[in-house]
C-alpha cells in the first residue's frame, strides 16, 4: 500500500476505535457497529480460551448477512465433513449479528476495525489455518498480517461487478496489494473471474466455484416446513404476492400498483415484508392499506389473533421469516431495484418455483441477469408496469407457472458451488 494512503487508512482506524469507546447507545446503525466493539478483543479472548490448539481451524469473514449466506453453506459442509476442525466467524455489520449464529462457529463475533494490533491480536488467539473472506471485501491490514504469520488466505463466491467502483481510483489504490496476497480464489464464473484480476488478483490462483447462494436457497426451499406455526398461520387458497426486503422507494411503487391488482382480482392478497421492519417503515405500509380499505394487519398481531385468512395485507414486522414465506407465494417483487442501496436476493423466491419481479435499478446482480435470461423473472420501472405483470401472472395460471418454473430450474443449474468451495479451503490446509 502507498505510504501516505496507509497513514490515512490508519489514522481513519484510530478515529474509529477511538468513536467505540465513546459510542452511546442507539438504533443508529452506525453508532451501534461502533458500540458493538468496545471490548471487542476482551470477548474474543475469552472465546479463544476453549481453542485447541492440535486441531485445524477455519476463520471465515462475511461482512453481512449477504456475505454470510454464501459463507454459512459452506461452513455447515466443512463441519459435515471435517468434524474435528475447529471454526471461527467474524462479521462487520450489525444486521449480521443475529444471523452469524446460524453459522454455528466455535468463535464468533464482529470483526476488530483493521489495525496491526487487532489482527496480531487475532492471530494469535485463533491460530487458524486458513482465513477466508466471502464475495470481495477483504481487509488490506488484516491480509498483510495473516500472510506475514504463514496463514493462507482465501475467498470464495468471488464476485465483482462490471460496474463496481471498486475497479478504480482511491478503492484499487488501497486493496490492490491485498488482492494480489490471496492463496486462492473461487469466482462465481469466468467473467467474475477476469474481472478479479483487474482488482489485482493473481491469475493462477482463481477457479470457477460457483455461487454458494444458489445451495443455499434451494436447500432452503426443499427443507421448508410448511406445517409450521408461521405458514399454518397464513397459509390461503387467495392468490398471494410476497414482497421481500422492500424499501420505500420500492413500496411507493408496489403499493400503487397493488391498489390496481385488488381492483382487478378483490382476493389478491398482499404479504409484505420491508427490509428494515422498524416502526417508522411498517407504519405507513398499514396506513395506506386502511386507507385503501385493505384489512391490514402486523405479522405480530395476526399471530396473537390466532387467524389470517381475512387480512388483505400483512406487514412483516420481523426478520429471519422472509425465506419461509415465500413458500406462500405465487408471486414475488424482491425489494431494492428503485433503491440506491441495490437488488436484494432474487433466487430465495425463485428456488420456491415463482415468478419474481424487481425495479430497473438491477445490474450489479449477476443473478437477476441470469433470471431475465431464463425468463423466470421480470424488471418493471413503474407502478403501472408492476400492476400489469402482477394481474398477467395472477390471472393466468399456465404463463404463471411457465415462468415460476424456469426461475427454479436456472436455481438448479448452479447447484454444486458449496462442495468445490471446501475443496478450495481444504487444499490450503495439510
Amino acid at each position: 500500500m502507498n505510504p501516505l494512503l496507509g497513514a490515512l487508512y490508519g489514522a481513519g482506524v484510530a478515529l474509529a476505535d477511538t468513536l467505540s469507546a465513546v459510542a452511546p447507545s442507539s438504533e443508529s446503525k452506525i453508532w451501534h457497529s461502533l458500540r458493538a466493539r468496545r471490548g471487542l478483543l476482551d470477548r474474543w479472548r475469552a472465546q479463544a480460551a476453549s481453542r485447541d490448539h492440535a486441531r485445524p481451524l477455519v476463520w471465515m469473514h462475511a461482512p453481512s448477512v449477504g456475505e454470510g449466506l454464501q459463507a454459512r453453506p459452506v461452513a455447515h459442509a466443512l463441519r459435515a465433513t471435517h468434524a474435528d476442525w475447529q471454526q471461527a466467524y467474524s462479521f462487520f455489520s450489525p444486521s449480521a449479528e443475529r444471523f452469524a449464529t446460524s453459522v454455528s462457529a466455535e468463535f464468533c463475533d464482529y470483526l476488530p476495525f483493521d489495525s496491526t494490533r487487532a489482527a496480531d491480536t487475532l492471530l494469535q488467539l485463533l491460530s487458524p489455518h486458513a482465513l477466508v473472506f466471502s464475495k470481495l471485501d477483504v481487509w488490506p491490514v488484516l491480509v498483510a498480517r495473516a500472510r506475514h504469520a504463514g496463514v493462507p488466505v482465501a475467498m470464495i463466491s468471488a464476485t465483482l461487478a462490471a460496474q463496481s467502483s471498486r475497479r478504480g481510483g482511491l478503492s484499487s489504490a488501497l486493496l490492490r496489494d491485498a488482492y494480489a496476497a490471496l492463496d486462492a480464489v473461487g469466482a462465481i464464473d469466468a467473467e467474475n473471474a477476469e474481472r478479479l484480476v483487474s482488482l489485482g488478483v493473481r491469475r493462477d490462483v482463481i477457479r470457477v466455484t460457483g455461487d454458494t447462494r444458489f445451495d443455499q436457497v434451494a436447500q432452503r426451499a426443499a427443507t421448508v416446513d410448511r406445517t409450521s406455526p408461521l405458514l399454518t398461520l397464513l397459509a390461503s387458497d387467495r392468490p398471494t404476492l410476497v414482497a421481500g426486503s422492500t424499501w420505500p422507494a420500492d413500496e411507493a411503487m408496489l403499493c400503487a400498483a397493488w391498489e390496481s391488482v385488488h381492483y382487478s382480482t378483490p382476493s389478491a392478497r398482499l404479504i409484505i415484508a420491508p427490509h428494515e421492519p422498524t416502526s417508522t417503515h411498517v407504519q405507513p405500509l398499514l396506513n395506506w392499506a386502511r386507507t385503501n380499505a385493505l384489512e391490514a394487519m402486523t405479522l405480530s398481531e395476526a399471530e396473537s389473533r390466532g387467524r389470517a385468512d381475512s387480512l388483505d395485507v400483512i406487514v412483516v414486522d420481523r426478520v429471519g421469516v422472509l425465506g419461509e414465506l415465500y413458500a406462500l407465494a405465487n408471486v414475488a417483487f424482491v425489494g431494492g431495484g428503485f433503491h440506491t442501496a441495490g437488488l436484494h436476493s432474487v433466487i430465495e423466491p425463485a428456488a420456491f418455483g415463482i415468478p419474481v419481479l424487481f425495479g430497473p435499478r438491477h445490474h450489479m446482480s449477476r443473478e437477476a441477469g441470469l433470471l431475465l435470461e431464463s425468463r423466470g423473472a421480470e424488471s418493471v420501472d413503474s407502478a403501472p408496469a408492476i400492476a400489469d405483470m402482477l394481474n398477467r401472472w395472477i390471472s393466468a395460471h399456465e404463463i404463471r407457472e411457465e415462468a415460476g418454473m424456469r426461475a427454479r430450474l436456472l436455481v438448479e443449474a448452479e447447484l454444486g458451488s458449496t462442495g468445490r468451495s471446501v475443496g478450495l479451503i481444504e487444499s490450503l490446509i495439510p
